[in-house]
């Protein structure tokens, strides 16, 4: 009896593969910074370009990043403003903030790709965000952005490991996530809340702490610290410093979680998705929404 025949592995470059031109949305994250190089490997860095949209919700530091995955991986890059905050449905944060936040990022994507001539978007989405019922989603199905790294079976692992191997300057970067996913679901987004959380986080990243998340309560910040952060603590002189460096931020009381870092708690207490330091999982359905669409051109 011969055994059965199974069927051949997909060549990953298979995954990556577009027609025409190519438009990524570069976050700053090892998962955008991955998409960006294998499909400017795979399709030609001549057929790619990315965009980084960013507000008040993120960091400076996510803007550099992205800029220095650009010029490593060797395509053109913009920057783009977007003004989700000046949606109330967004500032509201009543549970759907990720979602207001992609319709916002995605017009301007869309818009771009028309405009130039690009005939696929896509972003990084990975498997690991698959896992939540993510209101974001619903955007990205919406406008029919791609998301290679799914398509794939591309896990966070995976997604680092292949950074190493290319050799990315973000393939051991922290996760992270866009500032607002600091801010309890119910408490209303602001600038000032925002430029408030990026205060105390540059700070506590300054005195040598690697992962972690700032939680905006008000007048009090709750730190997440991963094990080695806790260890960190230990030290007094340390210790005293991060709390005046994050009471500098504008806060009056600085709490350490005991639970330690995880991502999305604030969420998770209020039943909103968990945060990702990516735009969060999307169809590979190629069509875009009607009143829409996709930036495919017939013909």
């Amino acid at each position: 009896m011969n055994p059965p025949t199974v069927p051949p592995a997909i060549p990953l470059e298979r995954y990556f593969q577009a027609p025409g031109r190519t438009l990524v949305a570069l976050s700053g994250g090892v998962d955008s910074a991955v998409l960006l190089a294998l499909t400017a490997r795979v399709n030609g860095r001549s057929k790619v370009s990315a965009v980084t949209t960013f507000s008040a919700a993120v960091p400076a530091e996510e803007r550099a990043s992205a800029r220095r995955v650009a010029a490593h991986v060797g395509v053109d890059h913009d920057e783009v403003e977007t003004r989700e905050l000046e949606n109330p449905e967004y500032r509201g944060n009543t549970g759907d903030r990720c979602y207001h936040c992609r319709i916002e990022m995605f017009d301007h994507l869309i818009g771009i790709a028309r405009a130039r001539g690009f005939d696929t978007v896509s972003y990084g989405a990975i498997v690991d965000d698959l896992g939540d019922d993510r209101p974001g989603m619903r955007a990205a199905e919406e406008y029919g952005i791609r998301a290679p790294l799914i398509e794939a079976g591309l896990t966070k692992l995976d997604v680092r490991a292949l950074a190493r191997d290319l050799g990315l300057p973000v393939s051991d970067k922290p996760a992270t996530a866009c500032l607002a996913s600091r801010i309890p679901v119910g408490t209303p987004v602001t600038a000032e809340r925002l430029a408030q959380v990026e205060r105390a986080e540059r700070a506590v990243a300054r005195l040598g702490f690697r992962q972690f998340r700032v939680r905006h309560h008000g007048d009090v910040a709750r730190l997440e610290l991963d094990e080695n952060g806790s260890h960190l603590l230990r030290d007094d002189r340390l210790r005293q410093r991060l709390i005046e460096e994050v009471r500098a931020a504008g806060f009056r009381f600085v709490a350490v979680d005991l639970e330690g870092y995880r991502s999305g708690s604030l969420n998770l207490l209020k039943g909103e998705p968990a945060e990702t330091e990516s735009a969060p999982a999307t169809s590979s359905r190629p069509a875009g929404r009607a009143g829409r669409g996709s930036p495919r051109r017939s013909g």
